[in-house]
């Protein structure tokens, strides 16, 4: 019988006039009063509230506030617009019920008890784990010493041997770091047999009750002490002292700097651990256990307690050291940009523009949206375009009542190809063109953007065909729920956190509790029949035309003023972007020109208060980007990126020297690509560029550099488009998306994104093998 009760459906009265007054018999207090001040100003503007708000305007006026206690003298009233007799047992019968818990509150009591059970089960079980973690790392912290390297700086005399006594007793190995005039590893490598041996060494060896076999370091000829190259070995002990000797072969003076770190971490397990790390955090994000943006600091901080264990704990200078403060700046900058530029109505007015040029067509709409946006991401970093656009798509699905999320996917994938064509279009490009070893091999802005372009013409024709594919029915792309059902999921959602917020202990604040919880359960109800009577979403019932008036008549350019002033800062911005090809014009970084650009409009704006500007910056993503960065550098560390490299540069070394060219490109192209969309593609290309390098310049691999370059910028840059995290406009996009209420989740990215992604690698595959192993384009 009560589950009949609770289940019962709600009348056309219960909906639109409760027969509960929302306030019944309350009292109207100081304390009512006081709380009544303080809600949000959403809350005390609902009409419902009428009485309560002209109550509280009326004793502020007279100042009678504080003596509305009197016995004699308390305020009653309801908060409808008609007052209603509220019977004694008001609350018989009467249930509060949240939307997403329908279905729980109507089965049956044994049900709801489990559901109930198992629910308070996982929450533990999530918690235990979480806060382990954090008992864990905090630990470590508390009981491990940050990393002091002393670094000793001395000199070699031509004859002389050095001699250092070290303290080796309970180490199993040390690790020799020596900052000096030396070839670097890759330049050593590079020599042949007779300049090897006719090259002056420095020498280097332990001596304790045996001898170490000796580490031979190739001196520069430019023996420059200003700028040194570090190189380090790692010797293995027998827990006993040993004295460290140095010698060389040349005929002057060599100055170094010296340190060493004892128990050094060994390679397999820093492996370990990092790929340990790699899998938690994609379990936190996949199966959404906890924030994104907590998950990655979570596991960032983990990373650093496993690098403490080590005895490779950073200092916080180094610590701030591997954040990429470029990336951070570009991307706050142009948020800034994008902020004050919606206010002028321009994205709303695009939206609408778009509608009428595509006739409301849905696929025309799509494709013309993300043509725009990867034309515009080959000249702007892709991050930009993506905080441009997505503003846009999102009003436009909004009006067609498509659902934003999927055409996002593909906005930011779009993206992603787009920002492979030019050096300045992706911050992957941007590291491999600033590379000194790549600048030398003669890739400039010119022959970049020509190879690179024909390749991105064939991987656009290649997503969308399989966009229109995996989206042949067009179902998929519709709202599932309506707009007004979102709205009332929010408007819930409001009044619930107005009431959670209240205090619990005081007694004056039970007239504005009972208000709020009544309307709750009006809206409630409310929501509940709107979901029964809903049907699947189809198009809009109006025809295009009168769509098309309506659209044009409500949204249009709001403050035309702002808006020239915005066009001066991103024109002035894009310009200094474009001259970036230009290296005698080429002073001011990426991010430093987008800073510039976000001063030139917050000043031509002229706001004496910047706090709504600064509140619609995506601090979660800023922050989700920097716990990464950490990561990446602490994984590097560990020593799995490298390792991946070394593993790469082996097998191309087992291949026959008429297959190398093309082993090599599949394996950085492939390797790159599949890394790439698990590891944001920022710190992955840093370290990737080097092992590049190291294979390009390798004399017994003989291989052209521009070809390998190609491969890993298709990898790097196109591999992100696997997963959420996997480059830096997607975790933006997700960041803009939740902001205007749209979930973005890892699962659903890479439902779309993986497949395309594979497609990408293949296409990529074919075009570098034509091109480079058929008819040597290099």
């Amino acid at each position: 019988m009560m589950n009949k009760l609770l289940c019962h459906k709600t009348t056309d009265r219960e909906v639109h006039k409760s027969t509960y007054s929302l306030v019944s018999c309350g009292e109207l207090t100081a304390d009512t009063l006081q709380l009544w001040n303080g809600l949000p100003d959403e809350i005390k503007k609902d009409p419902s509230f009428d009485q309560i708000r002209q109550k509280y305007e009326e004793l502020g006026d007279s100042g009678d506030i504080n003596n509305v206690q009197n016995g004699e003298k308390r305020a009653k009233f309801t908060i409808n617009n008609d007052p209603i007799l509220v019977p004694n047992n008001e609350h018989e019968g009467f249930l509060i019920q949240d939307h997403e818990n329908t279905e729980v509150l109507c089965a049956s009591p044994q049900d709801r008890k489990k559901h109930d059970q198992a629910k308070i089960t996982r929450y533990y079980i999530k918690m235990s784990l979480l806060l382990g973690c954090w008992v864990f790392f905090t630990g470590v912290f508390l009981t491990h010493n940050e990393k002091e390297e002393i670094y000793k700086t001395t000199a070699v005399l031509p004859g002389d041997i050095n001699n250092y006594t070290l303290n080796t007793l309970n180490a199993e190995a040390i690790s020799i770091k020596i900052n000096g005039p030396f070839l670097s590893a890759r330049d050593e490598r590079n020599l042949n047999s007779s300049e090897y041996d006719s090259a002056d060494k420095m020498l280097v060896w332990l001596e304790g009750d045996e001898i170490s076999q000796p580490w031979y370091i190739t001196l520069s000829d430019n023996l420059n002490y200003n700028t040194g190259e570090m190189r380090y070995h790692i010797f293995q002990l027998n827990k006993t002292s040993y004295i460290l000797k140095l010698r060389t072969t040349a005929s002057s003076v060599t100055a170094f700097k010296l340190s060493f770190d004892l128990n050094p971490l060994d390679g397999s397990t820093g492996v370990i651990y990092a790929i340990i790390l790699l899998f938690v955090l994609y379990v936190l994000i996949i199966f959404e256990i906890i924030n994104r943006t907590m998950a990655a600091l979570l596991v960032s901080t983990t990373s650093l307690a496993a690098l403490a264990l080590v005895g490779q704990r950073p200092s916080l200078p180094e610590l701030i050291s591997w954040l990429d403060v470029e990336t951070l700046l570009l991307l706050f900058s142009m948020m800034i940009l994008v902020a004050i530029m919606a206010e002028t109505g321009i994205f709303d007015f695009l939206a609408v523009f778009t509608f009428e040029v595509t006739k409301g067509k849905l696929w025309p709409l799509i494709f013309l949206l993300c043509i725009i946006t990867a034309v515009l991401s080959t000249f702007l970093d892709n991050v930009t375009t993506v905080l441009l656009m997505s503003p846009v798509t999102i009003r436009l699905c909004e009006v067609m009542d498509l659902d934003p999320v999927p055409i996002l996917m593909f906005m930011a994938i779009y993206s992603n190809i787009g920002g492979t064509a030019t050096p300045v279009g992706d911050p992957p490009n941007v590291i491999v063109a600033s590379n000194k070893a790549v600048i030398n091999a003669g890739i400039y802005f010119t022959n970049f953007t020509a190879h690179m372009s024909v390749g991105v013409v064939f991987i656009v024709l290649q997503t969308t065909l399989q966009i229109k594919y995996m989206y042949r029915d067009v179902n998929k792309l519709r709202l599932r729920v309506p707009r007004e059902i979102q709205e009332l999921h929010h408007q819930i959602s409001i009044w619930r956190r107005a009431a959670d917020s209240l205090p619990h202990l005081s007694n004056g604040v039970a007239v504005v509790r009972e208000g709020l919880e009544r309307k709750i359960v009006k809206l409630n109800k409310q929501l509940k029949n709107m979901v029964k009577e809903r049907n699947k979403r189809a198009c809009p019932k109006d025809t295009f035309r009168s769509t098309l008036v309506e659209l044009k008549e409500k949204y249009k350019i709001r403050d035309k003023g702002l808006l020239i002033k915005s066009s001066v800062a991103i024109i002035f911005v894009v310009t200094v972007f474009f001259l970036h090809s230009i290296p005698e014009l080429n002073r001011v970084s990426l991010a430093m020109t987008a800073l510039l650009g976000a001063i030139l409009l917050l000043l031509l704006a002229d706001r004496m208060d910047i706090e709504p500007i600064l509140h619609r910056v995506e601090w979660s993503t800023l922050l989700f980007f920097a716990a990464l960065f950490v990561l990446m550098e602490a994984l590097s560390k560990l020593g799995l990126i490298l390792y991946i490299g070394g593993l790469m540069e082996q097998v191309i070394l087992k291949v026959d020297e008429s297959s190398r060219l093309a082993v090599a490109l599949m394996l950085i192209i492939w390797v790159s690509g599949t890394i790439s969309a698990f590891v944001d593609n920022i710190p992955l290309t840093t370290m990737m560029v080097r092992v590049v390098v190291s294979i390009g310049t390798n004399p017994k691999l003989n291989l052209p550099m521009a070809p390998l370059i190609w491969a890993l910028l298709y990898g790097a840059c196109l591999g992100g488009n696997g997963t959420l995290i996997g480059a830096s406009a997607n975790v933006v996009c997700a960041g803009v998306a939740e902001q205007h209420g749209y979930k973005f989740t890892f699962t659903k990215f890479f439902k779309v994104g993986f497949p395309i992604m594979i497609g990408h690698l293949v296409v990529c595959s074919v075009y570098l093998l034509i091109c480079h192993c058929v008819f040597e384009w290099h």
